[in-house]
């Protein structure tokens, strides 16, 4: 338990104390998972658990650890009747943000689009592009991102392959597998590490 509080804003200690004294949750670090932040489930013995990847900026770190919470009190109040990400979970998500939404637990870059994502928060920060883009600011080791990349760029990808940008829709990017030749779509801040031209 000590270690999930010294990876959270010091400002934020007591009201995360204050929100699981009292509750009978197993917390563990997980090394960085690639498709998801942190999990909530509930054992065949009914104990509950949350895991949260160790290797997140602490306003990351924060929100996915309230994210996670809020699965926990859906569950205590309306067991297994309610969707993941429905709206009971919303709700709950919301109440739980918005004691910490201020200028002591966030900086003012993440505070913006921290306000307008809890509103309606979703299942992921990562597709709130201007939020995501803001957290990921504060992390030790800041990649870079397909919107950072022109038509012709080259990047490797998170599955190691390589890629080249050929367009962009409304959205997202089409990128081009080298190897393949298959077109595949990726969100603007998805990460990546850029591939220099050959000369």
């Amino acid at each position: 338990m000590q270690e999930i509080f010294q990876k959270i804003p010091k400002a934020s200690l007591e009201y995360v104390k204050g929100l699981i004294k009292y509750e009978n949750i197993l917390f563990k670090l997980k090394n960085n998972r690639k498709t998801k932040h942190g999990d909530f489930s509930v054992k065949k013995d009914f104990s509950v658990e949350i895991t949260i990847n160790s290797d997140m900026n602490p306003f990351r770190f924060l929100i996915t650890l309230l994210h996670e919470i809020s699965h926990f009190f859906v569950y205590k109040n309306f067991g297994f009747n309610t969707k993941p990400h429905g709206y009971q979970w919303k709700s709950k998500f919301k109440e739980l943000l918005i004691p910490v939404i201020n200028n002591e637990v966030f900086p003012d870059d993440i505070l913006r689009p921290l306000a307008k994502y809890a509103v309606n928060p979703k299942a992921s920060t990562d597709t709130d592009l201007d939020l995501s883009i803001a957290l990921n600011k504060y992390n030790v080791n800041v990649s870079s991102y397909i919107f950072d990349l022109r038509k012709g760029d080259k990047f490797k990808a998170l599955n190691k392959k390589n890629y080249i940008v050929v367009g962009k829709r409304r959205k997202r990017y089409e990128c081009l597998e080298i190897d393949s030749k298959k077109l595949y779509l990726f969100s603007p801040n998805y990460k990546i590490t850029k591939i220099l031209n050959e000369k």
